[in-house]
């Protein structure tokens, strides 16, 4: 997939979710607004109600994205056959469009009403999409192949001892910009002691300085303007190269406390849903079929 076809295939995914939301949020707005007691005498109940035809269906199908997502994502993982159907990253893709879409349905799927067992699957679910967040934030942290698969720090170590090389062949930079650019990329440690949120605040200012300070010190060289843009970006590229080599330890072990909290919450929601769609094929609750 090209950079292109894969910028395309991030927003179609992307813009399928928020349609998604959005119209089914226009659409039933007037009777999700509705008091619980009144919504029986509105005109959408028997279509947006969780047994109605809507609402039944964006359960179904929600549920449906959720478990594929979930399952189809953990067999590319863990069977190397599947490997010739994409790379991992594009599988991790499709699975966060899959758990993204179909926790929406299901939303619209209650009607904004919950209680009982089924109260602990949606809260379940809510913990679920947020931990993915997080996990997706710490996931990027961590430098990957083209593949999907984690560098080791020996590669990073060679990839960013290239790097210099790379910048002064292709726009003839002297020493002394490389060696600022060596700088920008090395911060002091008191930017990693605290709490992870003061870490990320402190580090993303101190990489916002040194992306001026770079800017700065080309336009004194009188580089053009089109070539200035272009290693500004190499040199930015480099600086988050510089901070995801910082904290790479870390976050490997925060991936892995992430496991630890995600996996439990999905389990739990996954369990509890299917039990709820046993109940109600048990009590006759069918849809179009």
């Amino acid at each position: 997939m090209s950079g292109l076809t894969h910028k395309i295939y991030l927003f179609t995914l992307v813009a399928i979710t928020l349609f998604a939301f959005v119209y089914l949020g226009f659409y039933g707005a007037e009777y999700y607004f509705t008091d619980l007691d009144q919504r029986f005498f509105h005109q959408q109940n028997d279509f947006l109600k969780p047994s109605g035809f809507i609402g039944h269906g964006l359960g179904i199908v929600g549920a449906f994205l959720m478990v594929v997502g979930v399952f189809g994502y953990m067999a590319r993982k863990r069977f190397r056959s599947l490997s010739r159907l994409g790379i991992l990253k594009h599988w991790l893709e499709f699975h966060i469009f899959l758990c993204s879409l179909g926790p929406i349905l299901v939303l619209y799927h209650t009607a904004f009403k919950f209680g009982g067992l089924v109260a602990i699957s949606f809260w379940s679910m809510v913990a679920v999409v947020f931990s993915g967040i997080i996990g997706r934030f710490i996931y990027l942290q961590i430098p990957r192949t083209i593949e999907g698969r984690a560098m080791s720090m020996n590669e990073l170590t060679i990839k960013k001892a290239n790097f210099n090389i790379d910048l002064k062949n292709q726009f003839a930079l002297d020493d002394d910009f490389l060696e600022l650019v060596n700088n920008s990329t090395v911060s002091d440690d008191d930017l990693y002691k605290g709490v992870i949120f003061k870490k990320i605040s402190r580090r993303l200012k101190f990489e916002k300085q040194q992306s001026r300070i770079i800017r700065t010190e080309l336009k004194k060289r009188n580089i053009p303007k089109n070539k200035q843009r272009e290693i500004l970006r190499n040199v930015r590229a480099e600086i988050v190269l510089g901070r995801r080599i910082a904290w790479l330890t870390t976050m490997q072990n925060y991936l892995r406390y992430w496991h630890v909290l995600h996996l439990p919450f999905a389990l739990i929601m996954l369990i509890i849903m299917i039990i709820h769609i046993v109940v109600a094929l048990l009590f006759g609750s069918t849809w179009i079929f």
